[in-house]
């Protein structure tokens, strides 16, 4: 008896303009052990020799939501991979997420985003800001492997989704970035699809180095994060995503609202060394992982400059009435 064909999977990538790390994702693509793929990369202009292996489909310069709609209007596959381009996949990418696509209640698979090994100290430090249980929190599984599980939410650095539940939950929103992918999820799990996350998805994610970089990443991430709070608090208004502002306003509050009320004085001046000692083990973890004592200090900054930036971008973003794209 013949087996069913394997399902078309294609692999959507959205750039500004074909480079070094490009050509990584692309490689890796065309490096997959999955059969049946089809890449297609999205970059602002055209490419006049073309990309190897790749459907190339420029844009203009517009968003990476609007880029990923085009793309997916373009694609053949009844999957959609969406991937960034400065993420490559590994080799097993595709084959476990057709596997659990298997499952009827499946609409949608994402996997973590892991920083490559070799970037440099900046890069590593930025991601370990990210890893670590107190920067990332309970979310840090988008970025390192760990138990398979229901999500509600996942960045579109590495989703999979079902062409039709993707079109019946209308694409990508492109008024927003960042926030088109929380958007995206919200559309499906309301109209009844399952997030599955598995450790097996991978790919790898180059970062922003701290600081700069990072930090404006961050301020955005914060800035969607409180409008979404407001606006769609399903997944968004929760308590990890709200302790970054309660800490700044603590932090800055604190010592000229209680300074003179003994109890409050004092549990606050006990939070400020509860929050120091976690710091330490943030980089004791960052150490015992990468092997690299820079990268641990440098976590640690990137911890507490993280917090504050994501908690004043958060306040703006809750009393915004619009998110910028």
């Amino acid at each position: 008896m013949t087996e069913p064909a394997l399902p078309l999977v294609s692999v959507i990538v959205p750039c500004k303009a074909p480079g070094a790390v490009l050509t990584e994702c692309l490689q890796a693509i065309s490096n997959l052990t999955y059969p049946n793929v089809e890449a297609i990369v999205l970059p602002d202009d055209p490419v006049p020799d073309g990309l190897p292996g790749a459907v190339v489909i420029p844009t203009g310069p517009v968003g990476p939501a609007n880029k990923r709609d085009r793309g997916a209007d373009a694609a053949r596959g009844e999957i959609l991979a969406f991937i960034d381009d400065d993420a490559y996949p590994r080799a097993d990418w595709l084959d476990r997420a057709v596997e659990i696509f298997a499952g009827p209640e499946v609409v949608a698979v994402c996997g973590p985003g892991v920083t490559p090994p070799t970037d440099g100290i900046l890069a590593q430090a930025s991601g370990w800001v990210y890893a670590s249980l107190l920067g990332g929190g309970n979310y840090r599984y988008r970025v390192l492997p760990e138990a398979a599980r229901w999500v509600d939410d996942f960045p579109s650095m590495n989703f999979l989704v079902r062409r039709a539940a993707f079109e019946s939950a209308g694409s990508f929103d492109t008024h927003f970035y960042p926030g088109e992918d929380t958007k995206l999820c919200l559309a499906l799990l309301e109209r009844g699809g399952k997030i599955r996350y598995d450790p097996d998805i991978l790919v790898y994610h180059h970062r922003r180095n701290l600081f700069r970089p990072h930090l404006r990443q961050i301020v955005q991430y914060g800035i969607h994060r409180g409008h979404f709070a407001r606006k769609y608090p399903r997944t968004s208004l929760r308590l990890s995503y709200l302790i970054p502002t309660l800490w700044v306003i603590g932090l800055v509050a604190g010592p000229l609202a209680i300074r003179n009320v003994g109890p409050l004085w004092t549990a606050y001046k006990v939070a400020v060394v509860v929050y120091g000692l976690a710091l330490a083990a943030t980089g004791g973890e960052s150490v015992a992982r990468t092997r690299q004592p820079m990268v641990a200090i440098m976590a640690i900054l990137g911890v507490v400059a993280t917090h504050a930036v994501y908690g004043v971008g958060f306040v703006r973003g809750f009393f915004s009435r619009t998110l910028r794209r």
